[in-house]
């Protein structure tokens, strides 16, 4: 019965305490959700990190779904949101635990790592500047310009010049590298 139900009736009823409504949800977006992180972060453990403390806050958030959107949208908009959050929280426990010089030294070693551990879409996208990373994240997603617009709260317009933008970067990522 539960399979037949839409994602929109379902958050409604766990947004009202129903706990099996919720648990559908989970177990229809849980794996399209992490691989959004996976891509947003470029980091397995981020990625984990990030999708549970999603999962936490889902509840309390699935009050302020009002249907407007599928609920598929409205989730992606979570997600990037709760993936900002994270990178100015990082970026301000680095700046302030270990200062401008060590944390820009933290950056680059970490993306060192990241380059030895991903494949090369992954690595190059890491290299892209936020806003183009999670716009073609979405994309990646099979989000239509249109729905990752809605996500971003941008127009569908942007949304191609960012797509643009980063083809170019990634292209030009491409040819700085030796043969890949």
């Amino acid at each position: 019965m539960r399979m037949t139900t839409s994602d929109e009736d379902l958050a409604r009823a766990a947004a009202a305490g129903d706990a099996a409504a919720f648990s559908t949800l989970l177990e229809r977006h849980y794996d399209r959700l992490f691989a959004l992180c996976f891509r947003l972060t470029g980091v397995r453990a981020e990625a984990e990190d990030l999708t549970q403390d999603i999962c936490l806050a889902l509840p309390a958030k699935l009050a302020g779904f009002r249907g407007n959107a599928r609920l598929t949208t409205w989730l992606y908009r979570v997600a990037v949101n709760a993936a900002h959050d994270r990178r100015r929280r990082h970026a301000t426990h680095r700046r302030a635990s270990e200062g401008w010089g060590d944390w820009e030294l933290a950056r680059q070693s970490e993306i060192a790592e990241g380059r030895e551990a991903m494949d090369w879409l992954t690595r190059a996208m890491r290299r892209l500047p936020a806003d183009l990373r999670d716009t073609l994240a979405l994309v990646f997603d099979d989000l239509t310009h249109a729905e990752a617009a809605q996500v971003l709260g941008i127009s569908e317009g942007t949304v191609s010049w960012r797509i643009s933008e980063a083809r170019k970067h990634l292209r030009a990522l491409h040819t700085e590298e030796p043969s890949t």
